[in-house]
């Protein structure tokens, strides 16, 4: 599609807000024409990144930034090569600092055991105090691909929550469509 395509199918929609999301936005080609024209038209821009490639004064709303955990890098004999480049790649906290510093931004974990924990907060002491940037805007999300994963998971994440401050993220897409492509 065109980004004019693109852009007269998104205001077809009556929904003042639009994500941009995907894989990694950050590195498609037409992304920043894109969030302007979106922007042009009103529209709140989200845009979810795993924060490893700098703003550059891209129109954003919200930035909702993910970085990878550290076990988030699969294995050599799973992934070959790509293993080292995710691992060299995933974390980047001065990145993560200028999205801070340049957004209002959420930080939003895919958590799937309480050893996560300190690696979450040595993160967010790496990145360091931002302005405007507090623990409530830290999301811990579960893991899992079904119902049954998700709410064995949510009491232990929640009361977690709860103790450190941050906000549980339910994976509302899989409640209501299950582990399905395209939602």
């Amino acid at each position: 599609m065109t980004l004019e395509e693109i852009v007269r199918q998104v205001t077809a929609y009556d929904c003042p807000h639009v994500v941009l999301t995907g894989g990694e936005p950050m590195v498609a080609s037409g992304i920043r024409e894109l969030a302007v024209q979106l922007k042009a038209k009103g529209l709140h821009i989200t845009i979810e990144t795993a924060s490893t490639i700098l703003p550059e004064g891209i129109e954003c709303d919200l930035a909702s930034l993910s970085p990878k955990l550290a076990d988030s890098t699969p294995s050599e004999n799973q992934a070959g090569a790509w293993s080292a480049r995710h691992e060299a790649s995933r974390y980047r906290p001065e990145i993560i600092r200028q999205w801070l510093e340049s957004y209002d931004c959420q930080i939003k974990f895919v958590f799937s055991q309480p050893e996560q924990l300190p690696e979450i907060e040595e993160l967010l002491n790496e990145v360091g105090a931002v302005p405007g940037f507090t623990r409530d805007r830290v999301l811990l999300m579960p893991e899992g691909t079904d119902l049954k994963a998700l709410r064995e998971k949510a009491p232990v994440l929640a009361e977690l929550c709860i103790e450190h401050g941050f906000r549980y993220a339910p994976r509302l897409h899989i409640d209501l469509f299950g582990n399905t492509r395209g939602t």
